[in-house]
């Protein structure tokens, strides 16, 4: 499989070029619904790493045993283990966080992203490989829901991470904090990363 990318390759892609949110649209559920804080954001982001990171590489090491007809639910009861995982130990330790997520944890488990890492990446590569492909894709969902979580805290709030970091007088958009508020961002956002790319195209 010589014409598959390396290791380094599918890192560097998951963050920019084959970046879950702004050019796979992968996510989007989450991207719009838990960005009103960048505590939540990373939160998100964290426990969606960690999924991703141990579903491709438990995928990874049943690959050869994998049987065509049932290999999306076993992705799914892959996933399904470790977003439990991911649940019970944020609330355990983070309550107050895992009570402001609410239900977004727990869908994880049909985030689309994770099964489509599994089913693209994990399931016909070795695990060193499938682990840097969760990683950069990891990083690069990571990426794009602090960038929303940042413009729509600053904008909103005035804050960031729970310092302020505009000026007291700065009147506060509470339109970025609620739902439209994600829409706007998101789509500004597409924009430019589209902008961006196609002017280094030219």
């Amino acid at each position: 499989m010589a014409d598959q990318p390396t290791p380094l390759e599918r890192f560097i892609r998951g963050i920019l070029p084959e970046n879950p949110v702004y050019r796979q649209l992968l996510g989007l559920c989450p991207t719009l619904a838990v960005t009103n804080s960048m505590k939540a954001a990373i939160t998100m982001a964290a426990a969606v790493a960690f999924v991703l990171v141990c579903a491709n590489t438990v995928t990874s090491l049943i690959r050869n045993l994998l049987k065509p007809h049932l290999r999306i639910v076993v992705f799914t009861l892959t996933i399904a283990t470790f977003v439990t995982i991911a649940d019970r130990l944020l609330a355990a330790y983070m309550y107050q966080m895992s009570k402001t997520l609410g239900p977004y944890i727990p869908l994880i488990i049909v985030n689309c992203l994770i099964i489509c890492r599994c089913e693209v990446c994990a399931s016909k590569q070795p695990v060193f490989t499938a682990i840097s492909d969760a990683a950069g894709q990891s990083l690069g969902y990571g990426l794009a829901l602090a960038s929303v979580a940042g413009v729509r805290e600053i904008l909103g709030t005035g804050m960031f991470f729970g310092f302020r970091v505009l000026p007291a007088t700065w009147p506060d958009w509470a339109v970025m904090v609620l739902p439209p508020g994600a829409f706007i961002t998101l789509g500004l956002l597409l924009g430019a990363v589209n902008w961006y790319s196609g002017r280094g195209a030219k």
